[in-house]
Order: structure tokens, then sequence, then C-alpha cells
């Protein structure tokens, strides 16, 4: 599902089982997260796929990536792998008006 920033900020901060996900490269996150964000990249290919197998499909999932494509693509995926709650920032970080840090 995509959100605008207010409606994913709102809601991420209303959500007692969220995880922010930051699906770009390491290089990518190097020049800034949104604070308590985990990293895994989707260009990894099938070891995208491991690694959000492994996560927990009871918590909710806020993506984001550089522009929001990307991050579109993993909600998609996400849901084809049983995560019914995955939220893309449409705009991405590039967007995003909220506090970054470094890694």
């Amino acid at each position: 599902m995509n959100l605008s920033q207010e409606n994913w900020v709102s809601q991420f901060e209303a959500d007692e089982n969220a995880i922010i996900l930051d699906v770009r490269t390491k290089d990518e996150c190097d020049d800034g997260i949104i604070p308590n964000a985990i990293n895994i990249d989707i260009h990894t290919g099938q070891d995208f796929i491991n690694a959000i197998e492994k996560l927990d499909k009871n918590k909710n999932y806020y993506v984001y990536c550089r522009s929001g494509m990307r991050s579109a693509k993993a909600c998609e995926i996400m849901n084809q792998l049983g995560f019914e709650n995955a939220y893309n920032l449409t705009g991405g970080i590039i967007e995003w008006e909220g506090e970054v840090v470094q890694p």
C-alpha cells in the first residue's frame, strides 16, 4: 500500500508493531537513513527474499528507498510472501522531510 509521507509517518508513529525497512544499497544508506531503519538491499535477489522471509510476518513494515519505486516492488514481494502489512513511502527518502541519521 502506497502512503504519502504524512500518512506513513502518522501511521508509523501510532503503530506499536512497526518496523522501518530501507531497501536501498549499503552505499545509499551510508548517505543517511530514517532513524531505526533496518537495511535489506532489494538488489541482492535471492538474498533479499531469504532475509525478508526471516522477518516476523506479524509486524507492520514501513518500507522506503530513494524514490519509492524499489520500495513499492519490495512491498509487492512481501505481500506475495505472506506479509499483510507492508507500507510504501511514496516519494522515498529524496522527498523525506523528517530526520536522517548515519547508520
